[in-house]
C-alpha cells in the first residue's frame, strides 16, 4: 500500500512551503498532505503594523495568537493529524528544521503513528536541549546576531517570537539570504520570504523531549543532509545522526543528502521529491 507523506513546516513558515514540493511528488505518484501546526497558516497573526507602510513601533507590541502555544500543542495536534493519515495506510513523517523538534516529541509519546521518521537538516535533540546546541563548537559559523536587525519586539515580553520579514533594510535581508537560502536568486529569495509569517512559538522544549530510545527509536528513520546549509552546518547535521545512532545502534538513520542551502531543497524540487519517493519503497 502507498505511504501517505505527511509534510511538518520549520520555524516561521506554513503548509505553503511545500506546495512545489507536493505538486512534484503527486506527479512522481505519491500522495502527500502538508500541515499547520497550531498559529500557523491561516491561524497565523499578520498585524495592520506588519503592512506598508510600516509602523515598526506597533509591530513591536502588537500581540500574536501564537503567544500560548507550546511543543506539547505542536505535537498532539501532529499525532491527531496522523491518527486520520494512519486510516489510509502507512505514514512517513517528514519534518524540516524546527519541525524535527515536534517530530521527535511526537514519536516520543505515539511511536505507532509513525512507519518511517524523516529528518531534513532538522533538529533531533538526543544529548542537549535544542537551544544549548548553538553554543557547541558545531554552530560556531553561524552568526545569530546577525539576524538581530530582522527581529521584532522583545521576545519575552511578546510571549513569541516575531521576525519582520516584510524589512527593506539591505543588511537584514542579506543576511537572512546567507544564513537561509544563499544559492537561490534574489527573486526566488524575496518570493520565499513573503511565504512566511511573522510570528513562531518560543517553547523548543526541554530535556523531557530529547529523544527516547524505547519510544522515538523504535521508529525507522532517515536524515536528509543538505550540504550547503548555512544555519545548521553539516558538522551539526552530522553530530545529531551520530547521537542518533548511538542512541539506538540497532536502528541507525538511514542517510541521504542534497545539494541545497537550509530552504533550496523547497524550490528545486525535483531532487527533494525523488529523495522522498525512494524512502516509499523502504
Amino acid at each position: 500500500m502507498q505511504p501517505t507523506f505527511v509534510l511538518v513546516h520549520g520555524a516561521f513558515a506554513n503548509s505553503f512551503s511545500f506546495a512545489p514540493l507536493q505538486a512534484e511528488l503527486g506527479l512522481l505518484g505519491h500522495r502527500s498532505v502538508a500541515v499547520d501546526l497550531p498559529g500557523h497558516g491561516f491561524a497565523a497573526t499578520y498585524p495592520p503594523a506588519y503592512q506598508a507602510p510600516q509602523d515598526l513601533a506597533a509591530l513591536a507590541t502588537a500581540p500574536g495568537a501564537i503567544k500560548d502555544v507550546t511543543l506539547a500543542d505542536n505535537a498532539a495536534y501532529l499525532n491527531g493529524v496522523l491518527e486520520r493519515a494512519k486510516r489510509n495506510g502507512p505514514v512517513i513523517v517528514v519534518g524540516h528544521s524546527r519541525a524535527g523538534i515536534t517530530l521527535t516529541a511526537a514519536a516520543n509519546a505515539r511511536p505507532d503513528l509513525f512507519d518511517r521518521l524523516v529528518y531534513v537538516s532538522a533538529w533531533c535533540p538526543v544529548a542537549l536541549d535544542v537551544n544549548d546546541y548553538y553554543a557547541e563548537p558545531e554552530m560556531a559559523s553561524v552568526d545569530v546576531a546577525a539576524l538581530a536587525p530582522a527581529m521584532a519586539g522583545n521576545p519575552a515580553e511578546l510571549g513569541h517570537l516575531r521576525t519582520n520579514f516584510r524589512t527593506a533594510d539591505p543588511a537584514a535581508l542579506a543576511a537572512v539570504k546567507e544564513a537561509f537560502l544563499g544559492d537561490a536568486t534574489d527573486e526566488e529569495f524575496l518570493t520565499f520570504l513573503n511565504t512566511f509569517q511573522p510570528d513562531e512559538n518560543l517553547d523548543a522544549g526541554t530535556s523531557a523531549d530529547r529523544a527516547r530510545a524505547d519510544t522515538w527509536g523504535t521508529v525507522p528513520r532517515t536524515f536528509v543532509r543538505l550540504d550547503g546549509d548555512a544555519s545548521m552546518p553539516l558538522a551539526m547535521q552530522d553530530r545529531l545522526i551520530r547521537e542518533g545512532d548511538e542512541l539506538t545502534p540497532d536502528n541507525p538513520y538511514d542517510v541521504r543528502t542534497l545539494k541545497s542551502s537550509h530552504l533550496k531543497w523547497l524550490i528545486d524540487v525535483e531532487p527533494s521529491a525523488r529523495v522522498l519517493g525512494e524512502l516509499a519503497a523502504l
